[in-house]
């Protein structure tokens, strides 16, 4: 080989060395580590279903006020019952809107009633709904002004029971009266004029109901229940029945 041949010389038995990567020639360590891998290529969120929006309400158009049902009219009648009883309305005013109450037809109708009335509370208006009064081998008398329940379960076991109606408050134009007389007395003074619907039975029972007679506006109390071996008198009259007042 001349000086002058640019020819590098060959040397049969070492391989060329590849190039290495100025990362790897670096005394740092770095040529441990693989190269930076690129980030995944970003996945769009799949497609979300649309979320219902909530129901609106919508206001009763006009001429279309939501119907009264019956626990709307009684929650009124325990306010005109209380306000009756505390001295707010005479009874002529309690009459008349207890009527209009048991009259009425929407909610809209009910608010004017008791518009000039306070509220009453949780235990007034179940009192207006239903009532229980009892004798057990003892002798109670009730009577004067008092709140009656629109269903009132009156019982007498070897016992006697006296109620006088005449001068209670009336939760409604039409009262119920669920009797039971075993081996007791069971006496019941109604208001004058009353219209009384009898659906007792009796076994062995003495039975005498009375004040029948109807009329517009007077109140309708209709009694059932079941009589054994007793005795119950149901009138409009006042006799020796021991009643507060009575002779």
């Amino acid at each position: 080989m001349s000086p002058q041949d640019p020819t590098p010389p060959i040397f049969p038995d070492r391989a060329p060395r590849a190039s290495v990567p100025a990362s790897r020639a670096s005394g740092d360590g770095s040529a441990l580590r693989s190269p930076a891998t690129s980030p995944a290529p970003h996945m769009p969120d799949p497609p979300r279903a649309p979320v219902p929006a909530p129901p609106v309400s919508t206001p009763h158009p006009p001429g279309r006020a939501l119907r009264a049902s019956d626990a709307d009219r009684d929650r009124v009648a325990a306010v005109l019952s209380e306000a009756f009883a505390t001295g707010r309305l005479t009874s002529l005013e309690h009459a008349d809107r207890l009527e209009a109450a048991y009259a009425a037809v929407t909610l809209d109708d009910l608010i004017p009633i008791t518009q000039d009335l306070p509220d009453v509370t949780t235990s007034a208006t179940v009192t207006a709904g239903r009532q229980e009064v009892g004798a057990l081998f003892s002798k109670v008398v009730r009577g004067g002004r008092w709140l009656a329940g629109r269903h009132t379960r009156l019982s007498a076991t070897f016992g006697a029971l006296i109620v006088d109606l005449s001068e209670a408050v009336l939760p409604g134009r039409e009262i119920t009266l669920e009797v039971g007389a075993h081996f007791g007395k069971l006496i019941i003074r109604v208001p004058e004029g009353a219209h009384v619907i009898d659906e007792v039975s009796g076994m062995f029972a003495k039975r005498h109901v009375s004040g029948s007679r109807d009329g517009e506006g007077t109140p309708v109390i209709r009694v059932v229940g079941r009589v054994a071996f007793g005795k119950i008198v149901v009138s409009r009259e006042r006799t020796d029945w021991n009643l507060p007042g009575g002779p």
